[in-house]
């Protein structure tokens, strides 16, 4: 029984110089190394310095109009029926708002052409504005 604490060091020693060389394997391995990257290759005749930014043209943008608001009760809204007339917070006439992906691109007059609704663009926000807007 004397022998076995004697034992129990001698492992200790033997786990611990274990221990102290993964440890030194491990930081060998956060050393810093170069990385390696192919170059890229002009892909047929593509354009370089100004690239050629065609390809953005056939993005879908969703377009809308906001002719106006209101709030009410629920027990308003449930009185609706087919023929109610909700009264906006616009005046007719008054400019409506355009949103490009629900960021305000500008302000417009509604006018019907072939009887459809259209909107004509009286004022589109500045560049600085719109930037502001997209975050």
């Amino acid at each position: 029984m004397a022998d076995e604490p004697l034992d129990d060091a001698i492992n200790t020693e033997e786990a611990g110089d274990d221990w102290a060389a993964a440890l030194a394997d491990q930081d060998a391995s956060k050393a810093p190394r170069s990385a390696n990257f192919d170059e890229l290759e002009d892909a047929g005749g593509a354009q370089t310095g100004s690239q050629n930014l065609d390809f953005l043209l056939d993005i879908p943008l969703e377009i809308t109009v906001e002719l106006g608001h209101t709030k009410m009760i629920i027990n308003k809204m449930l009185q609706l029926t087919q023929g109610s007339v909700v009264e906006l917070d616009k005046a007719a006439g008054e400019p409506v708002e355009i949103f490009v992906n629900h960021k305000l691109l500008g302000k417009g007059e509604v006018i019907v052409v072939n009887e459809r609704f259209g909107i004509r663009i009286t004022e589109i926000i500045s560049q600085a504005d719109r930037i502001k807007n997209i975050g």
